[in-house]
């Protein structure tokens, strides 16, 4: 029969306490050449080899960012929140320091603007600006869109090569004084802001 537990009643299994898993969230700054994932044999270098002995609990990544892709990435073991971000309905706010094989146009960041047919359908972005007025192959997007591989599929629909891709900011959360392949535990402001959805 089941039996209801509160918080403050003890419960043990074999003379151990069980006790609820300790909620943990950490934010990587992903480098490039680690897969995004926690359980591939076939990976030669994943994203949790970066963050190993950071925590006892067992955390996964939220979403996904390709091999190639470097940035702000966060682990956690709080499926409710990992379902807030993640899921299509909620369309969190994504942006990226892009680095193209050739100059962009003004016309073509008015057309990613406007929208763009990909292989995966029809998507725009919220904004997009050269990210150095002196280097027109360096552009920053901003997408709320959750279709895999988006960015580069944006660019490559008219005709560009993604050589590089950063996500710099995902659902509030930036890299800012993270150095590249190093984490850090969020703050509890951090933690309450995504909990609540203050980000966007």
């Amino acid at each position: 029969m089941g039996v209801r537990v509160k918080p403050e009643d003890e419960v043990r299994f074999n003379d151990e306490t069980i006790t609820l898993e300790k909620k943990v969230y950490i934010l990587l700054n992903k480098p490039k050449d680690y897969i995004t994932t926690t359980d591939d044999p076939h990976a030669k270098r994943t994203v949790m080899e970066l963050i190993e002995g950071a925590c006892r609990e067992r955390v996964y990544p939220v979403g996904r960012l390709d091999r190639n892709t470097t940035g702000v990435l966060l682990l956690t073991n709080d499926g409710d929140l990992v379902k807030k971000l993640t899921h299509p309905s909620y369309n969190k706010k994504k942006i990226y320091h892009v680095f193209l094989n050739k100059s962009a146009t003004k016309a073509d960041l008015q057309q990613i603007l406007e929208g763009v047919e990909t292989e995966d359908g029809f998507v725009k972005a919220d904004a997009i600006n050269f990210a150095d007025e002196a280097d027109k192959t360096q552009v920053g997007i901003e997408i709320h869109s959750g279709q895999n591989h988006v960015v580069r599929n944006i660019f490559g629909a008219l005709g560009y090569n993604v050589e590089k891709l950063d996500r710099v900011y995902f659902a509030g959360l930036t890299k800012k004084n993270l150095q590249r392949g190093k984490w850090r535990f969020l703050s509890e402001k951090e933690i309450n802001m995504l909990r609540i959805g203050a980000y966007k």
